[in-house]
């Protein structure tokens, strides 16, 4: 935004409504109910809260890339706010309103505020915008155009645009253009391969999407992998899934293979043979995923919304700017960790969410983990703690990650992590009672060491029969468990092991009915999974939970290595 420019109009529109405004930016996926508008991240200070109507004010979005479908089916629906005001760069709610503009006719307005300005506006009662202004309490304040970008485009490019390789292209085209545009982005990159996110059931706008691309004539020109769906999808009418739930989200899946994806159905795509390599460009969604790929591998993807996925995917190419670019992987904060003596696995997924918390926008630097020597499964659930906590697309672990070396901004800034920290921290993610009934594995996807060290820590004892215990994982692993005798060891002790939906996207009855609290290892699904399920979640290690499965309880209390005993 222009240094002088108060307020930028990022999506066009005019609307009118009452104030809803937050310091802390929130996740539309797992934190707002596209049925009913209203926020249910139980985390956010806005929980409870409907967004129907109301002009929302918040820095920017965080969490999960399928926001963008949940806007668009709460546009869809009427159920969306009237308007979005931000005063950070935001991609995922930003995608969701240009394509309800740009497919489907309906706008809402986005706008992008000067800090200052949005922290006097955020005191408004109500707030009109208008289309050259913004008119709050009898103040009016200049709205500043769209910003234009000089669109560097190949023949190729222009070709696509014009129409020359069909509709779907053509419209794919026109949707990175206008993101390009708002990302200030100069011209587009070369993407190897995809990763698309928008095949989970997040609401029926998903599917709207999926299936009209594919209607056109839209084909995938780059290899592309797919994310964990929100079904079994050749089990789940065995498993009482209702035909008004796992129908659609089938036809979904099915959508998405027709345009030539590949049916990985996994939300780890970084396990597959497939991963890219220390530099490569790609054009991945998922949270978890991007952040992986940018952190641990070094490959290079943007945080890229629901539907992008599928436009870069349709074409080849990606807007060069965020994290494409040299310039924007530094670290621009550093977090000085204070290491346990002794810390098992569920530090390195607590430490994520802490950090998250602590650079909700912006790249970090860990330091002071090195000593604990974390393994990859260690920082996959890491990484994925921290897309629910932080918008930012990668972190850097000093003395671990691969541009870690160099990638600090000379006027970066410096907060402490302390043990009191994670103590805090511990006690907001244990929020539940003592007696589980479900133990839940596998968020993001299990990897075949995560499913080998389960199956020891039930060696020689088996769950409870009113304790259910799930894993989730992809294709791939599953097979490769039943291949080296996993499968079956886990099966023996009574875990039941699913393929394809995660636990970010698992719905009743797969999920069990009598279920009143879960327990997990993943940082990640204690933050999310009190919304998606209503139900109290627990967090804690591998060995916790397993102890909880054979006990059907677990003491409320910090760690041993959190309180050095």
């Amino acid at each position: 935004m222009n240094a002088m420019a108060l307020a930028r109009s990022i999506m066009g529109g005019t609307a009118e409504g009452h104030v809803v405004a937050t310091q802390e930016a929130l996740s539309f996926w797992g934190g707002v109910d596209p049925a009913t508008g209203k926020v249910m991240d139980i985390h956010h200070p806005l929980h409870g809260e409907c967004l129907t109507g109301a002009i929302l004010m918040m820095p920017s979005s965080r969490g999960s890339c399928s926001g963008s479908g949940v806007l668009l089916d709460l546009a869809l629906t009427g159920r969306a706010p009237t308007a979005l005001l931000f005063c950070e760069a935001e991609d995922v709610l930003t995608l969701g309103a240009l394509v309800a503009a740009e497919m489907f006719g309906r706008q809402l307005p986005v706008v992008r505020l000067r800090p200052d300005v949005f922290a006097r506006l955020s005191q408004a009662r109500s707030i009109r915008v208008e289309a050259a202004a913004i008119v709050a309490d009898g103040e009016s304040i200049l709205l500043q155009p769209p910003a234009t970008s000089e669109l560097s485009l190949t023949i190729r490019d222009r070709s696509m645009l014009d129409g020359d390789e069909g509709v779907a292209v053509a419209q794919a085209m026109r949707i990175l253009t206008a993101m390009a545009a708002q990302q200030g982005a100069g011209s587009f990159v070369d993407v190897t391969q995809g990763h698309i996110d928008g095949c989970i059931y997040a609401s029926p706008a998903n599917l709207t999407f999926a299936e009209k691309m594919a209607d056109l004539g839209g084909r995938v020109r780059i290899p592309t992998t797919m994310n964990a769906i929100s079904v079994d999808r050749a089990n789940w009418r065995s498993q009482g899934v209702p035909e008004s739930f796992g129908n659609p989200a089938a036809r979904l899946a099915d959508a998405y293979v027709r345009m030539g994806c590949r049916p990985t159905f996994t939300c780890s795509p970084y396990l597959l043979d497939s991963a890219p390599g220390p530099g490569e460009a790609v054009g991945w969604a998922e949270s978890n995923a991007v952040i992986f790929a940018n952190s641990v591998l070094g490959a290079r993807t943007a945080k890229h919304p629901d539907f992008l996925d599928l436009c870069i995917a349709l074409t080849g190419r990606a807007p060069l700017s965020g994290v494409y670019l040299d310039e924007n992987r530094k670290a621009t904060r550093i977090l000085d960790i204070e290491l346990p003596a002794r810390p098992e696995d569920a530090f390195w997924p607590l430490i994520g969410y802490l950090a998250g918390k602590a650079s909700p926008d912006r790249i970090p630097l860990l330091r002071g983990l090195a000593a604990g020597n974390p393994s990859r499964d260690d920082l996959k659930a890491l990484c994925a703690a921290f897309g629910t906590t932080s918008a930012a697309p990668m972190l850097h672990i000093e003395g671990v990650t691969p541009e870690a070396a160099g990638a600090l901004d000379p006027d970066a800034d410096r907060l402490p992590i302390t043990l009191a920290d994670m103590a805090v921290g511990w006690r907001m993610l244990n929020e539940g009672p003592e007696a589980i009934q479900l133990v839940a594995i596998g968020s993001p996807h299990a990897s075949l060491a995560e499913c080998r060290a389960l199956a020891d820590a039930f060696s020689g004892r088996h769950r409870l029969p009113d304790v259910n215990v799930i894993v989730t994982a992809g294709r791939d692993v599953i097979a490769a468990a039943e291949a080296d005798g996993t499968l079956t060891r886990l099966r023996g002790s009574g875990v039941q092991v699913l393929p394809d939906l995660c636990w970010c996207s698992i719905s009743e009855p797969v999920f069990p009915p009598g279920t009143r609290a879960v327990m997990t290892n993943s940082g990640k699904y204690a933050h999310y999974g009190p919304g998606l399920s209503g139900r109290a979640v627990r967090f804690g290690s591998l060995a916790d939970c397993v102890d909880a499965a054979v006990a059907g309880h677990l003491a409320v209390r910090l760690p041993s290595w959190l309180t050095q005993e």
